[in-house]
């Protein structure tokens, strides 16, 4: 499937140019993540990169006013690793689709594990039984 886009993205032109730009954004993103503090690079993200200047988007401007004092590291950080930065901007722009909260792990009360021991023990050797009986006595 992969190849299938890729072929149809690199038959047009105008979808090669914006397969290229999500592409290099993208091998952006993942350097940047690894060269910016880990909380930083959770309140920020890369928006754009035009004539070897990166813009990055920071959550609020705390983080922003942060990337600003670092822009100089940052700047030789990517040289280093062979990305052409020579300037950095930072825009505060408020993540729309915050992380969600992590769920709280389910629990199966004593009645659901009654009923799976009992299935489990109805059902056949077999791989199924094995799952249900580890689900059963999963946190006991």
């Amino acid at each position: 499937m992969p190849n299938r886009l890729n072929d149809f993205l690199d038959s047009d032109p105008k979808l090669k140019n914006l397969a290229l730009a999500a592409r290099q954004l993208v091998r952006l993103q993942h350097l940047y993540r690894s060269i910016a503090p880990h909380s930083l690079a959770l309140g920020s993200r890369v928006l754009r990169f035009e004539n070897n200047q990166l813009t990055l988007a920071a959550d609020n401007g705390a983080v922003a006013s942060k990337l600003k004092q670092l822009a100089p590291q940052l700047i030789s950080s990517f040289r280093t690793r062979g990305c052409e930065v020579t300037g950095i901007q930072t825009q505060v722009q408020v993540n729309a689709n915050p992380p969600a909260a992590p769920l709280p792990p389910r629990e199966i009360g004593e009645q659901g594990r009654v009923a799976l021991d009992e299935l489990a023990h109805e059902l056949p050797e077999g791989e199924l039984k094995s799952a249900i009986e580890r689900l059963s006595h999963k946190r006991r």
